[in-house]
């Protein structure tokens, strides 16, 4: 295969961003075929602003079915991402699904197993994991570099919204039609970063305030409270309603503190472990010696389309994935731990009771006032959706 011919599902922000991308060239190796959306009037600026060279298509499975795509941009609503993507793996189409991976964890384990019987490439657009800033702070966790984890704290408040913003749809902040507020739309990335870094808990305690600052169905202040096997713990904040907001994770290791804030990464080492320090010395308030490194990061985040060269690249060369699309349930698993959490008000262990999630958001859904979605998984209905 010389290029890959990718269809774009939903000409929504997301969407209509990746189409014009590819289209323009941004990606080695891919080339825009096809774009699929049930909206007329997205498929007229379609027609308009590419013309020649791609296929136009209002009904999903007709696209997949079309023979004219190797590989699909899945950028529709939460809900229909794992459906959609099985569907595309049942058509032997490799998959590149936007985040989050889906709503629930059980949606997305389907998903999952169908990738794996599949051969098929599969990722998800997880953009931020092509910041060098992170990238280094993976670096110094996986290398010991900061020492064995004590404590993670990431305060990411800049997300801020009025409420015109969620008035501007009726799907918009409803358990229905987004699955959630500002765990499901804003902080994925941040969940799956903290995640990709840290490693997965063991259990969770979580605060979430719905309608604290908006007249909206779901939640737009988060504090959530983990601890990690070794007895480590973290601290995620996250709102839509602070203004300035804050974006600053800390990482603190018995060998040193990462702080990364304001498009920096400050790194302070230990010249020995603070454990072993604790255990050795003989002078009362003493304290290991500190060094503050000036670590090199090269680069620069390149978003959605290093992503997707990424994707493309895998389908092309058998390149490893930057975001593979399996990993996309842990973020998930944190963010409906945190829900179960605050609805049933007790801590969650991990792995998380899927079964009993489901029960408490089709609850959610049963009140919500958007009544659009299909809340099966792969059995969904999905006539006049996509």
């Amino acid at each position: 295969m010389e290029n890959v011919r990718i269809g774009i599902l939903g000409l929504g922000n997301m969407g209509s961003h990746h189409a014009t991308y590819i289209r323009r060239g941004d990606v080695k190796g891919g080339v825009l075929a096809a774009v699929c959306d049930i909206k007329p009037e997205k498929i007229k600026w379609a027609k308009e602003t590419f013309k020649d060279g791609v296929s136009f298509f209002d009904d999903a499975e007709k696209m997949f079915a079309s023979g004219e795509i190797d590989a699909v941009i899945v950028a529709i609503p939460h809900y229909f991402h794992p459906p959609m993507a099985i569907m595309a793996f049942k058509y032997n189409l490799h998959a590149l699904v936007e985040k989050p991976a889906g709503v629930y964890t059980k949606q997305v384990r389907e998903m999952n197993e169908a990738a794996a019987k599949s051969d098929r490439v599969f990722g998800i657009m997880f953009n931020q994991r092509t910041n060098p800033l992170y990238q280094k702070a993976r670096e110094l966790v996986s290398s010991g570099e900061v020492g064995i984890i004590k404590r993670s704290n990431w305060i990411i408040t800049d997300w801020y919204r009025p409420q015109s913003y969620y008035d501007s749809g009726d799907w918009r902040a409803t358990w229905a039609g987004e699955g959630g507020g500002v765990l499901m739309n804003q902080s994925p990335h941040q969940l799956d970063l903290w995640q990709w870094i840290c490693g997965m808990p063991t259990r969770i305690r979580a605060f979430c305030n719905e309608a604290k600052f908006h007249n909206i169905e779901v939640e737009d202040d988060v504090t959530a409270y983990a601890e990690y096997e070794n007895g480590a713990t973290g601290v995620f904040v996250t709102s839509t309603g602070d203004h300035p907001g804050t974006n600053r994770f800390e990482i603190l290791g018995d060998r040193g503190k990462i702080i990364i804030e304001a498009g920096k990464l400050n790194f302070w080492r230990l010249r020995e472990s603070e454990r072993d320090f604790n255990r050795n010395t003989k002078i009362a308030f003493s304290a290991p010696e500190v060094w503050k490194c000036d670590v090199p990061v090269h680069g620069a985040t390149t978003e959605h389309i290093g992503i997707t060269n990424n994707f493309v690249n895998s389908i092309l060369t058998g390149a490893p994935l930057l975001a593979s699309g399996a990993e996309g349930i842990n973020g998930v698993t944190l963010a409906n731990a945190m829900y179960l959490s605050t609805w049933t008000d007790n801590w969650v262990t991990l792995p998380l009771d899927e079964d009993l999630y489901l029960e408490k958001l089709q609850a959610k859904i049963a009140t919500s006032s958007y009544k659009k979605v299909a809340t099966n998984t792969t059995n969904a209905s999905l006539e006049g959706t996509f």
